[in-house]
């Protein structure tokens, strides 16, 4: 380890170990005042300290053959074991905790000699991280539901084993479409809408309309806006303009979402065009934020009021859709370029409009087209105008009269924007 300014590595190790376990003593004399004052503790700020300041004088007696530092280790691993048996045969206590970190701490001198300071950091911030966050993670288990181990088993299994076996040869011969790449599609839109969800369950899920709006957005603003079209259906009136604000804002995110696939699969276009998404991300997200704060309700509407949406988005079945809707549109795309030219595309772009659009964009942005950047990204803008006006249909007809109004300011600022980019273009 690099020497502190002049003085001696020995010193400089040494301080580091203190400071160390004294961390880590004063975040388990915390745990103690928090606790019942039954809950038996091994040691406290002073007792974490001297293990650290034990374990560096045993382990630099015989740096070599270290069996002075390994009795030690021995030693206190037979104190803590007859603590844990008092623990658990007497008092009915089972939790090893604070023995495990007591084994930690043992174990920081040799850390610091031997690795880099900041991986010795990073493992003092997750030993901190891990005991204080135990209320969180009690919550956080109290929270998921039955599928939700299930449910990480399966982005595992679609991200770590489906995607790195899959062939990167074409499947046709001269369009650009393999196996891999389709399925790296799939992840990558997955694991967007995994994220989007598991921050709105366990993250912002007392947030209300506003996060519901914004991170549905970043999952599907096409399924945001009939979810809460027609939750609206059942709310109050005085949740009028929250509803179509959120709606409003699940658009603006849209265009978040698209840039960064952009960033994702073309970097080349998106730093030639970044700047028309992230104004019209502004504008629309501005415009929802306006409408979801023009009459906000008081408290008392909102006190028995729930918003949160427990769909988990990441199935196979959903995964296996997406495989085949990006094939679809690829080949799709492909052959309408060949055979109908850049005239064919805009009007497949329309047309693709009323559809997820998010297997057409991708499909686009991964290139192998005979067609130019313009081409490309004026294609996105007309499927991102020809959604928006399906969306503003879906919100009018699912959801109640109320909201119309909000409704058809909001997407006809959306769409206005949209065009004016789409002809700048």
């Amino acid at each position: 380890m690099e020497q502190f300014l002049h003085i001696p590595e020995n010193y400089s190790q040494l301080f580091l170990v203190v400071i160390f376990s004294l961390v880590i003593g004063l975040s388990q004399r915390k745990l103690q005042m928090k606790s019942d004052e039954n809950e038996p503790f091994f040691g406290s700020d002073r007792t974490f300290t001297l293990i650290g300041l034990l374990s560096y004088i045993l382990y630099i007696i015989d740096p070599v053959t270290k069996i002075f530092w390994g009795c030690g280790g021995a030693a206190l691993l037979i104190i803590l074991g007859f603590n844990y048996y008092f623990k658990l045969y007497h008092l009915r206590r089972y939790g090893i905790t604070t023995i495990v970190i007591a084994l930690i701490t043992y174990c920081i001198p040799a850390l610091i000699m031997t690795q880099p300071f900041e991986f010795s950091l990073l493992v003092l911030v997750i030993v901190l991280l891990l005991t204080e966050m135990k209320e969180t993670f009690i919550s956080f288990a109290n929270r998921m539901n039955n599928d939700e181990i299930l449910t990480l088993v399966k982005f595992i299994i679609i991200a770590g084993i489906i995607l790195p076996i899959l062939s990167n040869e074409r499947i046709i011969a001269e369009v650009d479409l393999t196996p891999r790449k389709i399925w790296m599609s799939t992840v990558i839109i997955s694991g967007m809408s995994y994220v989007s969800y598991l921050l709105q369950k366990f993250v912002f899920h007392s947030s209300g309309l506003l996060v519901a709006g914004i991170l549905g957005g970043l999952y599907s603003s096409t399924a945001t806006t009939v979810v809460l079209s027609r939750k609206s259906k059942k709310a109050p009136e005085s949740l009028r303009y929250q509803y179509s604000g959120a709606i409003v804002m699940a658009t603006g995110m849209m265009f978040v979402r698209v840039m960064i696939l952009l960033f994702i699969f073309n970097m080349g276009l998106f730093l030639q065009t970044w700047y028309y998404f992230v104004s019209l991300f502004m504008i629309i997200t501005g415009v929802g934020l306006a409408i979801y704060y023009y009459k906000p309700p008081t408290a008392e509407q909102l006190q028995n009021f729930k918003t949160e949406n427990d769909t988990n988005p990441l199935e196979f079945r959903v995964a296996l859709i997406f495989a085949v809707l990006f094939v679809v549109f690829t080949l799709a795309t492909f052959y309408t370029i060949q055979e109908f030219g850049t005239y064919g595309l805009k009007v497949l772009s329309f047309v693709v409009g009323v559809t997820d659009v998010t297997p057409f964009i991708i499909s686009l942005f991964q290139g192998g087209y005979e067609i130019t950047a313009s081409t490309v990204i004026s294609a996105v803008f007309l499927s991102l105008l020809s959604n928006n006006i399906v969306k503003l249909g879906y919100g009018l007809a699912i959801g109640p009269k109320r909201t119309r109004k909000p409704l058809i300011v909001g997407f006809a600022i959306a769409c206005v924007a949209t065009l004016i980019v789409l002809l700048i273009v």
